[in-house]
């Protein structure tokens, strides 16, 4: 196993991990989810990452990276009035529906059928109030902020893929320093799963399973196929749906939401520089599992120290985590002419937080557009 292929793995998870774990935790901080749960949350994702991608690698002799929803944490964090149990249950309906497709042929082509831009509106439209609150932060704590925004722009210019790991980097220091962030306690509790019991109320299934199950699978599993062909491989589709889908569904239990196909991450591991040898490249799953155990075991340690930050710089690094999937999933929802409008209403349905008979932004954004989609339908010769 040469050393190209241990360095790009751990570069990935440690991408992967540290540009989106403060949006892991503000979707805990979301749901009222508590200290042991939100390191539970942590830890399990990561251990059902580890599994999956050590699964998937092994079984298909395919370089199967997975990672956690990036667009579903975010969905998780803007939503209002759902506790971690009904949250774990929602993840629980998610993950099911997302085997389910592997399973169900017609589940599947129901699921192609929505237009690219509309699920790419309610993405963009769930992500847009994380993105905006960055600039409300820095002129409210601009001693704390503009310093992490400075990082992460500079960084930009020297690796994009490093920017937000930067600007967490720079955020620690500055949380410990003048910030006056207390540190983390030395008695760490080593406890790394919590069960969650789940609740089932049918309308936070609809308002946030659903869309849940959709932004996993439009932004982050279709991508991640295409990903792959794109290097050559041919994507286990079936099985990856299937495995992904029944660990989200079993972590859930301890408090984890769903997992997927990885795009940007997985990017990192798949070129010719990782190994010469086509046949062999799928051996960098196995390293990258490895990788994402280890920061599940590290958990108690690593995520206290992040929730001990001022919530301000969570927040900002959460918003500047998501700037260029919102570019991408703005990109996408006005690209086709033909469902402009319809991805229009997503959008501003989806952004405007309105909660209806207990049911949240992102299902109402997607009834709008399919909606006005189909009357655009109609009217078209």
């Amino acid at each position: 196993m040469p050393v190209s292929m241990i360095s790009a793995a751990l570069v990935a998870g440690l991408v992967g991990y540290g540009s989106t774990i403060a949006l892991i935790l503000a979707a805990a901080a979301a749901v009222g989810a508590d200290a042991g749960q939100t390191a539970s949350w942590v830890a399990a994702i990561c251990f059902s990452k580890a599994i999956g991608s050590a699964l998937l690698s092994s079984w298909k002799k395919v370089p199967v990276l997975l990672a956690w929803s990036t667009p579903g944490a975010a969905l998780i964090a803007a939503s209002t009035g759902v506790d971690i149990h009904q949250a774990a249950a929602a993840f629980i309906f998610a993950g099911l529906l997302i085997a389910l497709t592997a399973a169900i042929r017609p589940l599947n082509r129901a699921v192609n059928a929505i237009p690219a831009g509309v699920a790419s509106g309610m993405l963009a439209g769930v992500m847009l109030p994380f993105t905006t609150a960055v600039a409300g932060h820095a002129a409210s704590e601009a001693m704390l902020v503009l310093p992490l925004i400075a990082v992460f722009l500079l960084m930009r210019l020297i690796n994009p893929l490093m920017a937000v790991l930067a600007a967490l980097l720079a955020g620690l220091v500055i949380a410990f320093t003048f910030g006056g962030a207390p540190f983390p306690s030395t008695d760490v509790d080593w406890t790394w799963l919590t069960f969650v019991r789940p609740e089932f109320e049918p309308a936070i299934l609809l308002g946030l399973g659903v869309p849940l199950y959709l932004v996993t699978m439009a932004s982050q599993n279709l991508p991640g196929f295409t990903v792959l062909r794109a290097n050559g491989f041919e994507p286990p589709v079936t099985e990856a749906l299937g495995v992904t889908g029944i660990l989200s569904a079993f972590f859930a239990l301890f408090g984890a939401h769903t997992i997927n196909m990885a795009a940007i991450t997985a990017a990192i591991c798949l070129g010719d520089d990782v190994h010469p040898d086509r046949t062999q490249r799928w051996k960098v799953g196995l390293v990258y599992a490895l990788v994402w155990f280890m920061l599940g075991l590290f958990g108690p340690v690593i995520v206290p120290a992040i929730l001990a930050m001022p919530p301000e710089i969570i927040a900002v690094v959460a918003g500047l985590a998501l700037i260029p999937p919102l570019i991408g999933a703005l990109a996408s929802a006005f690209d086709a002419q033909a469902t402009r409008f319809a991805a229009a209403a997503t959008f501003t349905v989806t952004a405007s937080g309105v909660a209806a008979f207990g049911i949240g932004a992102a299902f109402w954004g997607l009834v709008a557009g399919l909606l006005v989609h189909l009357l655009d339908k109609l009217k078209r010769p």
